[in-house]
């Protein structure tokens, strides 16, 4: 059950489902051949009475032909009913539950995962995978599983008949199959460089509509098409091998299949001229070679499709062994204070954090300074527990946090940083995020705490109206006083600012500035600091170079001993 759970990426009442439908193709098929043996019955029936000569059939022979023909009609329509069912609804089902069980993995893994995926191969693994993985499981693996039970149940009843004659038919399955077997390296490099290349072309469209100003301002449209429809082309490139180089392989297949009935042909007519063989089963072994290999034929192309999916399944397969954060839903901390202890942290072996210990106190601001790329932002990722730390400790009030489940420690935390991520929805819904049963009063009352009022009401709907894709509709002042809102709402205990002003009209820094003073008053702050300003604001320094603390203090004895 497990294997079959990894092989095809299902969860476990997926395993189960594929099983049931594929015993119902199996059904399927076997119940398709039911006319097969009841036309043979019929005309041996039809010769016992010619050798007995009798000119017509008795009543209780016609009664029995007629209700075993609608027998078999009756089973053949119980097993397509149920075939269908346990296949395309139950397949359905799983690729809405694999859906969420990828959302859920990936909101539960580290954010280290995220740093070396991209958004596009993350969204081909959702969207693209999952939906070629839903027609593989619902069009391919169940059929074929079904041929394979209901060929090896009808081979044993041919090589009871007449082994021969058996052996005549289906030599030809085992040789067809191979050949697509020892293609599936070659499918798998062929459909790994197709998604690549998809990928790609996909990204390259993203990045268009995403920085479509910037391109144009700088007169580099002409340049980007050119590029991206080379990008086009290589998709379309590696799509037609990908499909080319399956082809060849299934089709080979075809023709090593049909030459069954060839062999079959060959075989019955020796053995019938040196009657070794009857007449009405050479008829039975060539109705059932014409029979045999239809199923069969899409049976190898079934067999190539899901070999095809196996690039999909690894990527999946990926984020379901990723190692996902856990730990106890209940905060233990009996204050806000925060404490580093010996803290060093590596990331793809590359020691980024080296023993970092300070304590930032409840009620006061903690700057964090130094140069770019020295660990600061990091320093509050460690916080946050997006990522974990290799050793030392960080505690909030004596707790843990690397043993509280980081949903529930994101309960302390307000963060307003410089980078704001704002939804296609209505003011009130984006605010609403800080708190998600708020009232209308009291975002309302977040948003004048954040001195956003005067802005929303001369918005053409107010808090009705929708502020576009991340937020393109507002200014970037008007933008950060919305997180600020956010954060005003959630009243969270711990506040972490990426000083949200540095990059604003000096208008816009004092009303977003009066906001802070007001969102950070007796909180536990720590502030990632870029200006003077800021830094000679807080109660404690840290300066943060190449991964560790060079200086921390109080600012202005830091600075006067820097002088």
């Amino acid at each position: 059950m497990i294997w079959i759970q990894n092989r095809f990426a299902l969860s476990k009442q997926g395993a189960i489902d594929l099983i049931i439908g594929s015993l119902f193709c199996a059904l399927q098929n076997i119940a398709l051949f039911m006319p097969v043996g009841l036309i043979y019955s019929f005309i041996m029936h039809i010769l016992i009475m010619i050798s007995a000569y009798e000119s017509k059939l008795n009543k209780n022979g016609a009664v029995f032909y007629i209700s075993t023909g609608f027998v078999c009609m009756f089973i053949l329509f119980f097993a397509s009913w149920f075939q269908y069912n346990s296949t395309y609804f139950a397949t359905y089902r799983e690729s809405g539950i694999r859906r969420i069980n990828l959302a859920e993995r990936l909101r539960k893994i580290p954010l280290s995962f995220f740093s070396h995926k991209n958004l596009a191969d993350i969204t081909a693994s959702i969207m693209n995978d999952c939906a070629s993985l839903e027609t593989s499981q619902s069009h391919f693996v169940a059929p074929l599983i079904g041929s394979i039970i209901s060929t090896t149940l009808i081979s044993l009843i041919l090589f009871i008949i007449d082994w021969r004659m058996a052996f005549s038919v289906l030599w030809v399955l085992p040789c067809a199959f191979m050949i697509v077997g020892f293609s599936a390296k070659i499918q798998e490099k062929f459909s790994r460089y197709s998604m690549k290349t998809r990928i790609s072309c996909e990204e390259g469209v993203q990045e268009y509509l995403e920085a479509f100003k910037d391109i144009k301002a700088n007169n580099y449209v002409n340049e980007y098409i050119s590029g991206l429809t080379k990008k086009i082309k290589s998709m379309e490139k590696s799509s037609m091998r990908a499909e080319l180089g399956t082809a060849v392989f299934v089709v080979s297949a075809y023709l090593v299949l049909r030459l069954g009935i060839v062999t079959t042909a060959i075989t019955g007519v020796y053995l019938f001229s040196h009657e070794k063989l009857d007449m009405i089963t050479f008829i039975l072994f060539l109705m059932t070679a014409a029979r045999l290999y239809d199923p069969l034929e899409i049976s190898l192309q079934n067999l190539a499709a899901i070999i095809a999916t196996r690039s999909g399944i690894a990527r999946m397969n990926e984020i379901y062994s990723q190692k996902i954060q856990s730990g106890k839903s209940t905060l233990t901390n009996k204050n806000n204070d925060i404490e580093f202890s010996h803290v060093s942290f590596s990331y793809d072996d590359k020691q980024i954090i080296h023993d970092v210990s300070f304590t930032a106190k409840h009620g006061q601001v903690t700057a964090l300074a130094g140069p770019s790329g020295g660990g600061k932002t990091t320093i509050t990722r460690l916080l946050l527990r997006f990522w974990d730390i290799n050793s030392g400790k960080i505690s909030i009030g004596g707790m843990n946090i690397s043993e509280i489940d980081p949903e529930k420690l994101m309960s302390l935390y307000s963060i307003v940083f410089q980078d704001v991520i704002l939804f296609n929805n209505s003011v009130i819904e984006n605010i609403r995020i800080g708190r998600k049963n708020a009232s209308i009063e009291e975002i309302k009352n977040a948003a004048k705490l954040a001195n956003c009022e005067e802005f929303i009401e001369k918005l053409p709907n107010k808090w009705d109206t929708l502020i576009g894709e991340n937020g393109c509709e507002l200014s970037g002042g008007e933008r950060q006083r919305i997180s600020i809102a956010r954060a005003f709402l959630k009243n969270a205990p711990i506040i972490l600012l990426d000083e949200a002003t540095a990059s604003l009209d000096v208008e816009n820094e004092t009303k977003i500035q009066s906001a802070l003073t007001k969102l950070i008053k007796n909180k536990t702050v720590i502030v990632i600091a870029h200006r003077m300003r800021t830094i000679m604001e807080a109660d404690k320094l840290i300066i943060i170079s190449d991964g560790k603390i060079s200086k921390q203090g109080k600012p202005e004895e830091i600075l006067n001993n820097h002088e």
